[in-house]
């Protein structure tokens, strides 16, 4: 149950294959489907700096 085992996810890895322990669906895209744009995001107004009046 080691890196020699191709029925185990890291044994897979180990030997460079694919298979129902690592399947690879996770990375394709599906097809005919566009990733979804993001709605850009508006950043708040700067604020202005206001000038402390002097204790009297």
């Amino acid at each position: 149950m080691g890196r020699g085992d191709k029925k185990t996810t890291k044994g897979k890895r180990y030997a460079s294959s694919y298979g129902n322990a690592r399947p690879q669906t996770a990375t394709k895209v599906t097809a005919g489907k566009a990733p979804a744009a993001k709605a850009p995001v508006a950043k708040a107004p700067a604020k202005k700096a206001t000038k402390k009046a002097a204790a009297k």
